[in-house]
């Protein structure tokens, strides 16, 4: 326990709500071999409509874009929505070395992807 009474943080914490009957997570924290679990039961239980905000990331690997990118890969397939906002360069950097940040659905905010995938 860190020298002044608090608690430490976790290295992933996932929040849900729901916009216009699409699922939206928040994710803050570390995406990596340590959160993979936690990460990959989270996607599992949100359905094929989602929109995942990464803009409380401060790291993520390869392994964590897998899930992201199958997740999206099933939610096209079952006609579902789909799509990424808050992503910045600094934090997400494997999504612009594997290419993905050109192929896969990203927008700056909530409303930028709700227009962009109804």
């Amino acid at each position: 326990m860190p020298e002044n009474g608090e608690e430490p943080l976790a290295a992933l914490r996932l929040t849900s709500s729901t916009v216009d009957e699409i699922t939206v997570v928040r994710v803050d924290g570390v995406l990596d071999a340590t959160t993979r679990d936690q990460f990959a039961d989270c996607l599992t239980m949100t359905g094929t409509d989602l929109i995942l905000d990464l803009a409380g990331v401060t790291f993520m690997d390869s392994r964590a874009l897998g899930l992201i990118v199958h997740h999206w890969q099933t939610s096209l397939a079952a006609g579902g929505k789909f799509a990424l906002i808050g992503v910045e360069y600094s934090k997400s950097k494997v999504m612009w070395i594997t290419g993905l940040a050109q192929r896969l659905p990203l927008y700056d905010t909530l409303d930028d992807a709700l227009a962009a995938i109804k």
